[in-house]
Parts: structure tokens; sequence; C-alpha cells
């Protein structure tokens, strides 16, 4: 009988290491740190270290950051927070190569943040709806794996 991997709170948590798009990677191989899971960041905070991710090529990490906000923030925020996890997951199945599930989950991120109104959070809603759609129109099918750094979005405008 095996031995599950556990956490810290012997909680099931699988410990091989990942790549930068979140891919399990053999026992022993070198990976990219996790994102630490449960971190309450302000939205300024939770905006920042996502686009830093985004702009590394890591959108699967970036996903756990808005997982984050989604989960610790005001409810009235969640849908914001759930889509942009929803973008940052469809950039990943698009970077990997499954561009079937990449453009289902840009779209559906795009259609549950697109009903937003202004700019929650400096968060540039109508500009990350059209390169969600953009970009799934692109990848829909038989489209090639695409760069996860150089499709990143930009969340925000000023931010740097």
């Amino acid at each position: 009988m095996s031995t599950r991997d556990r956490d810290g709170e012997g909680r099931a948590r699988n410990a091989r290491p990942r790549d930068g798009l979140g891919r399990p990677l053999p026992y022993g191989a070198p990976g990219v740190e996790r994102q630490p899971e449960g971190v309450v960041r302000s939205p300024a905070e939770t905006v920042r270290e996502a686009q830093r991710l985004l702009d590394a090529g890591m959108p699967f990490h970036a996903h756990e950051v808005f997982e984050d906000a989604w989960k610790s923030g005001p409810e009235v925020s969640a849908p914001l927070w759930r889509g942009l996890a929803q973008l940052a997951v469809g950039l990943t199945h698009a970077a990997r190569g499954n561009t079937v599930g990449g453009a289902r989950l840009l779209r559906r991120g795009a259609d549950g943040i697109e009903g937003l109104h202004g700019a929650p959070y400096g968060i540039d809603v109508p500009g990350l709806v059209r390169w969600a759609r953009e970009l799934a129109g692109r990848v829909e099918g038989a489209g090639p794996a695409v760069d996860a750094a150089r499709e990143a979005p930009r969340l925000a405008g000023g931010l740097e």
C-alpha cells in the first residue's frame, strides 16, 4: 500500500514539484515554488502579485492568488476574482496545449466579469474581456499552444 503525500496539517497534498504551468514533475526534479494557499491580501496586493506571476508566464500560480482573494474577500467581490481565476486557468490550459479547454475557460471568465461596472480595484474589465475573447478565438480547436508570458494580459493600467 502506498502512502499519500501530506501537508503540515495532515491533509492529502501532492508533494511532487510543479513546472511554471502547474504540471506535476517527477519527484526530485527541480520545479517552481508553489504559490502559498490561503494568503489574505488587499485587492491592490492581489492585482500586483497576480500580474507579476502572469508576466512571468505562470498563470496557474496567478489563478491561485485570485482564488485566495475570491475565498477570503467580501462576497460582493467574488464574481470578479472568480472570473479572473477562470481567465488565468484558461491561459494555463491554452499554454499547456489544451486549446479547447483553454478557449472554454477564457470565455467563461470573460462572461463572468463582463457585466461588472466601472474598474473595480483599477482592473480593466472591458480590456480583459476583449483579450480573453480574442485569445479564445485564436486558439480554439486546432490552434497551437501559446506562450503564457507573451500572451499575459494587463490587469490594470498604471501598475508599473
